[in-house]
């Protein structure tokens, strides 16, 4: 039977709960989640724990925040001034927003702060300095090209 390795295509379910019991995504119920492993298509932790399973096969794993979306940095503020929202937006402590990123895709920021004139938007990934535990089943497993 085949294990799952670097360059490998494969086909998952998995579950992801924060350490409070909190689901931050579960795919059942939609399509799998299709990744290369080692192509940077998903966080570090989360490929590495998929390495070495075989189809079928239901592992359950924890990744930390150095192999998962990083330690949280205070640093990554930004403010914008209201003029610069949507038309209508009434921004609130703790709401998520999409702003425009410098290479036009759009990052998801959390609004912490709201001054008469601006709002600031903590711009760490919200998953950013927290430990993230994984059930991972193994559905398919197509190896990589360079395999026999």
């Amino acid at each position: 039977m085949s294990r799952a390795e670097l360059g490998d295509t494969v086909k998952v379910h998995y579950k992801g709960t924060l350490e409070d019991g909190t689901i931050f995504d579960d795919t059942h119920g939609r399509d799998p989640f299709t990744i290369t492993l080692g192509k940077q298509q998903a966080v570090p932790g989360f490929e590495m724990g998929v390495v070495g399973m075989v189809v079928g096969e239901t592992r359950t794993f924890t990744v930390g925040p150095d192999v998962g979306f990083g330690e949280r940095k205070k640093e990554n503020r930004e403010t914008i001034k209201r003029s610069n929202l949507p038309d209508g937006l009434k921004p609130e402590v703790g709401m998520q927003l999409h702003v425009p990123h410098v290479d036009g895709s759009l990052l998801r920021v959390t609004v912490i702060q709201l001054d008469r004139d601006s709002v600031v938007v903590d711009t760490n990934h919200p998953l950013a300095g927290k430990a993230l535990t994984f059930e991972v089943e193994l559905l398919e497993l197509e190896p990589g090209s360079d395999k026999e």
